[in-house]
């Protein structure tokens, strides 16, 4: 009976660089959601400063800046979602973006709050129900 070890082709093939290779995970470029109206969903994420690169309320996608990376809008007339997660977006002042939407109607879930890990954050749900949470961290 042999006493060496057993692995997986997962964890022979996933090392720092990933499967077989050096090539590394740099950076999210974009990020899509699905809208069921594109105008409504436009007019939220222009209120928190979200500028629009590409689009507009008639479009079927439209596309955001993020920073350097794209929140992408995409109609979904037909589609229904449920909760299925959070995108998380750091910022330069989280209590000036929160005192922001708030001035334009929006409505945050809580104030900005510091949190252990080492944040100061508040999170808001889109009119499509998707879930964003907006940080700074800590010093």
């Amino acid at each position: 009976m042999s006493t060496a070890p057993t692995t997986d082709a997962f964890s022979e093939n996933t090392g720092a660089g990933g499967i077989g290779s050096a090539v590394t995970i740099d950076a999210i470029s974009a990020v899509t959601l699905g809208t069921h109206d594109m105008a409504r969903a436009l007019r939220f994420y222009r209120a928190l400063g979200f500028p629009l690169r590409y689009g507009g309320d008639d479009a079927a996608f439209s596309s955001l800046s993020a920073g350097n990376a794209c929140l992408n809008l995409i109609v979904e007339s037909a589609r229904t979602w449920a909760w299925w997660g959070r995108i998380i977006f750091y910022v330069s002042d989280v209590d000036a973006l929160h005192r922001q939407a708030v001035a334009a109607g929006l409505h945050p879930d809580a104030a900005p709050s510091d949190a252990s890990w080492g944040e100061r954050y508040f999170h808001i749900t889109d009119p499509d129900g998707h879930e964003l949470s907006f940080a700074t961290p800590l010093r």
